[in-house]
């Protein structure tokens, strides 16, 4: 993380959060010393929404496709109570 920015601090010098976000790349806010929220540029914004891909396209690029599943048809054991 190029910066991190107490929630005060961020709210006082938001301009200048929000350059340094453009220019310089993700902020990190925390609060009450915890890890709360990263401020990055649309730009950046824009780079991972395009990156991501629809689930289900993840599943037809999967090698697993391929697999041949069948079900086990044979009757239950006995003796088992459900």
């Amino acid at each position: 993380m190029k910066s991190t920015w107490q929630l005060q601090d961020a709210k006082n010098k938001l301009s200048e959060l929000i350059a340094k976000a453009i220019r310089q790349g993700p902020q990190l806010i925390t609060k009450h010393g915890e890890k709360a929220v990263v401020v990055i540029s649309y730009a950046e914004f824009e780079k991972l929404r395009k990156a991501q891909t629809k689930l289900s396209e993840y599943f037809r690029a999967s090698p697993l496709t391929d697999l041949e599943l069948s079900r086990d048809k044979s009757p239950a054991r006995k003796g088992i109570v459900l």
